[in-house]
């Protein structure tokens, strides 16, 4: 993108990522169903992994490359990335001067309650690339100040333009559900979320939703873009994140968040995230 083509808001936020050229995620305050993160390095970096939240970003410093449905991506500075939840994706720097962004992980459920519509699809944007003045200044408002919370009244706006920008990109149609498979399917969601932490078993949650376990599976992931399996391990490698920020040492943090040992959650975190817990503490914890 010419220099004369950036917006306005990308020469203050380049400025922060030129001072620190090594290896760096910064996290923002915590907002319920939004997560903030910039992140800073050079070379390949995130392994290919799946998030079960929409990613959504923009690129402010260097060439951001990424593998996305079976095609390889590259991102200038300015332009909008947005990953579909469960889609398989790596993420490096694409030239020897490194790269720096700054994305926005946003849960489906919020997409569904701006639209206004719940048993609607979840919009899907096959161009995972996009210029859109619109949503771009929609993460401003969300991106610009990382070191801030967001507060109520601008939470909704900035998620309501979201789901506007999302809608505008979106170009497939998917099935939707009746009311009653989707109070089941929340219910089994508002279920997983209270109980991440320990073993859940299949008839659990088929008597919490009132419906058979593939049915559930299915219906789940209509809504939520993905299975309850990989809903209820993203939980737990959300808390399994918050103990690191903390400092914790990670076979502690494999036995608090349910797994049954580092090893183990080494290995679904980087499926997760594509770098391993060791290295997210270093990056993060500077």
């Amino acid at each position: 993108m010419a220099p004369e083509q950036k917006p306005e808001f990308l020469e203050g936020l380049e400025r922060s990522c030129v001072a620190d050229t090594g290896e760096r995620i910064v996290e923002a305050p915590a907002v319920p169903g939004i997560e903030r993160i910039e992140a800073r390095f050079a070379g390949d970096f995130f392994a290919p992994h799946r998030h079960d939240t929409y990613a959504i970003g923009v690129t402010l410093r260097g060439v951001q490359t990424f593998r996305y449905r079976g095609r390889q991506e590259y991102s200038l500075p300015g332009r909008i990335i947005v990953l579909h939840p469960d889609e398989l994706h790596d993420g490096a720097a694409a030239t020897e001067d490194g790269l720096c962004y700054r994305m926005l992980y946003i849960e489906p459920a919020m997409i569904h309650g701006a639209l206004g519509e719940r048993a609607s699809p979840l919009p899907f944007v096959k161009e995972p690339v996009v210029d859109d003045p619109g949503l771009r200044a929609t993460l401003l408002a969300a991106l610009g100040r990382l070191d801030e919370g967001i507060d109520d009244l601008a939470l909704t706006d900035i998620v309501a333009g979201i789901a506007a920008g999302l809608s505008r990109h979106s170009d497939a149609a998917r099935s939707t559900l009746d009311d009653e498979s989707l109070d089941r399917v929340y219910r089994a969601r508002d279920f997983l979320c209270d109980h991440a932490l320990r073993t859940v078993r299949s008839d659990e949650l088929e008597r919490v939703a009132g419906v058979d376990r593939y049915a559930l599976s299915r219906q789940f992931r209509k809504v939520f873009a993905t299975s309850p399996h990989r809903f209820l391990i993203m939980r737990r490698l959300d808390e399994a994140r918050r103990m690191i920020g903390r400092g914790h040492d990670l076979a502690d943090v494999a036995a608090a968040v349910g797994f049954a040992d580092q090893s183990h959650l080494t290995r679904h975190f980087k499926k997760c995230y594509g770098i391993t817990p060791g290295r997210w503490a270093q990056a993060t914890l500077q």
